[in-house]
């Protein structure tokens, strides 16, 4: 057996592996995330946090066109500041956060998945206020991101499991 042929062979054994567990991809016509796009409608948000998860949640699931799930929120976000100088300033904050959430089934009320997650992420404050305010913002925006992220994941996972 050449060694082409070999590693032609070796690189098709994975391959066989995920076809006999049944692995089906996620976003394949009929897979399970399909039943999300477009069927979850997320709480309206309430402050600038909320929009930026709502808007990554509708980028990824798809705007609401056929309501069939409910996805209720709460955030929380705490600012510590991590760098100091010799003389006590802060130089660097991590923002943390964390999001609870529940889908629901939307005719029934019934709750069919739930949980939090939680990341962080960082920016620094050793420019101007407005610098300082800029990168607040900044950092925050992609905290919601992140945590809409994992949600969708988790969402994804669950799929195959909805009514």
């Amino acid at each position: 057996m050449s060694s082409y042929s070999r590693r032609s062979f070796l690189a098709l054994v994975p391959l066989a592996g995920l076809a006999a567990c049944g692995f089906t991809p996620a976003y394949a016509p009929g897979g399970a995330a399909t039943r999300l796009m477009g069927s979850v409608r997320v709480a309206d948000p309430s402050d600038k946090n909320g929009f930026d998860f709502v808007e990554r949640i509708e980028e990824r699931l798809g705007r609401t066109e056929e309501r069939l799930y409910d996805l209720a929120y709460t955030i929380r976000t705490d600012s510590v500041g991590v760098g100091l100088t010799t003389d006590q300033r802060i130089t660097r904050y991590n923002l943390t956060g964390v999001i609870d959430y529940t889908l629901t089934d939307a005719q029934t009320g019934a709750r069919i998945t739930g949980g939090q997650v939680q990341s962080f992420t960082s920016y620094a404050a050793t420019g101007s206020t407005v610098a300082g305010l800029a990168a607040e913002e900044s950092a925050a925006y992609r905290l919601m991101r992140l945590l809409a992220d994992q949600i969708v994941a988790r969402l994804i996972a669950e799929a195959a499991k909805l009514p």
